[in-house]
Parts: structure tokens; C-alpha cells; sequence
């Protein structure tokens, strides 16, 4: 099997794992960083591996239309174009079937969208979907799904639970490229039966791991822990469970805690272009005033190149002044942050501290709901 589980926690349902890969083996509980188009946005590969990270997120959707799937195939794949030899996951297209619901028309078949950069209309299905992951050599393509909105009404959400399993049905009968392992994905809302439902429907499909979607669209905290523990006990406990566009320290241990494996999230390099820092304390605006003379790191204790190198003082000069490095420099450490935080959450676990690790963390980083 690609996945083992090699601990687990005796008090929440937190476990260490190690998932195989054809680019190699990834830790896990782990957060993977987005690189949407093909980069990890202000960060080159050689910051990738100094930051920790384990595995980059392509979107299908967004590679179709640039570069395209002709120069893709022609670089051999996304790892060789966009020169990082680490796994890449795959996200199918389907969370662009929620976030650009105003420029697409769903079908039976698929999603007939209205290109966001120019308005062109393309057609991103099951099929379409695969192929371009197959191209792009991903080593974990997502199935493609319908990510709901909330809040979602229940006939709404029925008939988008089966629409998602056929979907889910057609991914998994499309071509792979060689070593590529595909994920279904859990669908449902806040209603807990749909997504019983759609657990074992995609269990009994057989995937490599599974995903629970729907969530950090705007629902109450409650409404998303309430999706993780709707769906993680129908899920198998030799497969890697993994929660859509989740990033948020406290919020991440909390589903660890209820036996998630996997994350990812946009929220590091976008608020570092925003000014803002992510800290073991909570986040922190490095944009402003108070931070003018401070010459500290932008976090103590901090072993990232930013915070070994360079001051508050500095990279808020930076920041205010407009100056490309000071969104490099913020980018790289909110980076680490995560990478690292992860890395304190797996010795937790090894060390059977994890409860009481967990319970700090949300004392800790309070902060992150108010950024």
C-alpha cells in the first residue's frame, strides 16, 4: 500500500503517516502549498526545499488555459517545467465550479466554463479533467467534483452528491500517467447523511485516498468540523484522508485530531502579500507603524532565512516601500511557518503529547481569526 499508518494518538483519532509517491515519500500530517500555475507564488523551487516543503499543488483548471496542455506535454510534465522534482498534487478544476459560478453552466458531462482571463468557452469534465492531470504527471490527481457552496439547500445538495459520484465514477475509469494516484472526493454539505452516503459510494469505487471538500467556503468553524466527522469514520483507515483548502493552525490540529492526514491552503503567500506574518502567537501585521524601529525577527526563535537575516524594522520598510523582496522575504517565512508548525504537530503525536499540544495551540494562535 502507498500509505502506512506508523502511529497513532490514544486519545483523538491523530496518527503519523508516511505516503509513497513517485517523487518520493511525504510525512504526514502534512500541509501542502499551493502553487496554482506551476509556482509557489514569490518562492522559487530552491526556497521549496528550504522552507520544508513536501508536496506543491498544481489546478487543472487554471494550467489548461495557461500554458495549456500542448506546452505542458512538450516540457515533459509540470515537475521538469516548473523544475521541482517533489510529489504534486493535482486539484481536478472542481473548486473553480464553485468559486467562478458566475461564468460557468454545469451539464451531465461536465462544466461548460467562460475562460476568467478572456471569456473564451472551454469544456472541463471527468474526462477533460484526467486527461490534463495525466499530462501534467501529477503524483495525486483529484477526481472531479462539484465543491458546494454555503450555505447549499438539501435538494440542492442531493442532486450534487450524485452528480459528484458519477463524476467520480467516469475519473476513475480515464487513463493515469504512470505511478499517478487519484482521490475522491467527499461531498455532502452541512448534511451528515449525504456525506455518509457519499463516503461509502466512493469507497466502494475504490480510490487511493479521499478528500473531504465543501469545507472552508465560508461556513461556521462548527459547520466544518462537523463535515470532517460526518465523513472520516466511512473513510478507510489505510488511506490518507485529506481536507480542501484548510490553513489555519488551530483549525488544522482539530481535524488531526479527528483523523485528517492532509491540507492545503493559499492563506501563507497570500497574506504574506498582504503584509502579514504567521507566528506560533497568531498572525501578526507587519505592515504596520508600531514596527517601524523594531529590530527583531519577524518571529523569535524563527530558523527561516527571513527571520535569521533580516529585522521587522526592514521588511516592513520593504513591504510599505512596494519593494518585490518584501513579499519575498514574508512569503518564505510564513512558508516555513506552516511546514514547520506541521512538524511540531507529527513529534507531538510521536511523543503521545499531541492533546495537550493541541490544546495549546489554540491558546497560542487566537490571533488567526482576527486577520
Amino acid at each position: 500500500m502507498p500509505f502506512k499508518v506508523l502511529d497513532e494518538d490514544s486519545r483523538t483519532q491523530a496518527r503519523l503517516g508516511l505516503l509513497e509517491t513517485a517523487h518520493g515519500a511525504v510525512k504526514t500530517p502534512v500541509f501542502m502549498d499551493v502553487g496554482t500555475l506551476g509556482s509557489v507564488k514569490a518562492l522559487e523551487p530552491r526556497d521549496l526545499v528550504e522552507t520544508r516543503v513536501q508536496v506543491v499543488l498544481g489546478n487543472t483548471y487554471h494550467l489548461m488555459l495557461r500554458p495549456g496542455r500542448e506546452v505542458v506535454a512538450a516540457a515533459g510534465g509540470l515537475h521538469r517545467f516548473m523544475g521541482w522534482d517533489g510529489p504534486i498534487l493535482t486539484d481536478s478544476g472542481g473548486f473553480q465550479v464553485f468559486s467562478l459560478a458566475k461564468m460557468r453552466k454545469i451539464t451531465e458531462e461536465g462544466c461548460l466554463f467562460s475562460s476568467h482571463i478572456d471569456g473564451h468557452e472551454f469544456f472541463l469534465g471527468p474526462k477533460e479533467s484526467m486527461d490534463m492531470q495525466r499530462v501534467i504527471g501529477s503524483d495525486i490527481a483529484m477526481v472531479f467534483d462539484e465543491c458546494l457552496p454555503y450555505p447549499c439547500d438539501r435538494a440542492r445538495a442531493e442532486k450534487s452528491v450524485e452528480q459528484t459520484l458519477r463524476w467520480a465514477r467516469a475519473s476513475k475509469e480515464q487513463p493515469h500517467a504512470d505511478g499517478q494516484q487519484v482521490f475522491g472526493i467527499v461531498q455532502g454539505g452541512v448534511y451528515d447523511d449525504l456525506r455518509r452516503h457519499c463516503a461509502e459510494e466512493l469507497v466502494g469505487i475504490g480510490f487511493d485516498g479521499y478528500a473531504i471538500g465543501g469545507v472552508s467556503v465560508g461556513e461556521p468553524e462548527e459547520c466544518m468540523y462537523q463535515a470532517v466527522e460526518a465523513s472520516v469514520p466511512f473513510l478507510p483507515k489505510d488511506r490518507p484522508r485529506y481536507v480542501m483548502g484548510l490553513g489555519v493552525m488551530h483549525q488544522m490540529a482539530e481535524c488531526v485530531a479527528r483523523g485528517v492526514d492532509m491540507f492545503d491552503c493559499v492563506i501563507p503567500t497570500r497574506i504574506a502579500r498582504h503584509g502579514t506574518a504567521i507566528t506560533r502567537r497568531g498572525n501578526v501585521a507587519i505592515k504596520a507603524a508600531k514596527w517601524a524601529f523594531d529590530q527583531g525577527p519577524v518571529e523569535e526563535g524563527c530558523e527561516c532565512y527571513c527571520c535569521r537575516n533580516f529585522t521587522r524594522s526592514y521588511v516592513r520598510h520593504l513591504l510599505n516601500a512596494g519593494e518585490i523582496l518584501g513579499l519575498r522575504l514574508l512569503t518564505i517565512h510564513n512558508v516555513f511557518a506552516l511546514n514547520r508548525f506541521m512538524e511540531e504537530m507529527r513529534a507531538a503525536i510521536a511523543g503521545g503529547v499531541f492533546s495537550e499540544w493541541k490544546e495549546q495551540v489554540t491558546k497560542d494562535t487566537k490571533n488567526e481569526r482576527d486577520t
